[in-house]
């Protein structure tokens, strides 16, 4: 009997719990002063975000969101995604396990074509799309392999132009990335 006690003193608390009222986001937004945006990748997206520049002298550009970088070494090969920022987002190599295990040789073309769809199965997944590429691809055909799978799996290897919003007077006004027209 006591036993049956404490079970209906612990179903009371939620039986007299009270719901709250759902609200819309054009009702929340209403009343909203400040807006936190908690997606920090969002304004790439949007192609507003600042582009780091670097110096002019530099052999390498510095020019970009997300890099494409390449690692051989003697037993293995990484392909990688670097944020100017917060350095590797995105990785696939050949000293994982699960993608050593199937490849018969670890610095042959066929890693090359696998780890291409991988990095871009996985880039997709993280939503990275646009990636810049430093590469020079015409020596050589392994890595021509690794980049032609990754633009068949949908991912661009030029990054597009930061938007720059143009003055009063400017007479060219190039279309904004976050208005898309339908025709």
């Amino acid at each position: 009997m006591n036993n049956l006690i404490t079970r209906l003193q612990l179903l009371k608390p939620l039986v007299n719990t009270k719901v709250d009222r759902l609200y819309s986001n054009a009702a929340l937004l209403e009343n909203c002063e400040n807006i936190n945006n908690r997606n920090p990748r969002n304004l790439e997206l949007l192609r507003i975000a600042r582009k780091p520049r670097g110096f002019q002298l530099e052999r390498c550009s510095r020019q970009y969101w997300h890099k494409l970088i390449i690692e051989r070494t003697t037993r293995s090969v990484t392909l990688a995604i670097e944020h100017y920022m917060n350095g590797i987002v995105v990785s696939a190599s050949t000293k994982e396990w699960p993608i050593k295990k199937q490849l018969y040789r670890a610095q042959d073309s066929a890693a090359y074509l696998n780890l291409g769809r991988i990095l871009a199965q996985r880039c997709l997944e993280s939503g990275i799309m646009f990636v810049h590429n430093q590469l020079e691809s015409e020596n050589c055909e392994k890595i021509n392999l690794a980049l032609t799978e990754l633009t068949k799996s949908g991912i661009s290897l030029t990054e597009p132009p930061r938007y720059h919003h143009p003055a009063s007077s400017c007479l060219y006004r190039p279309e904004k990335p976050w208005e898309v027209e339908e025709k």
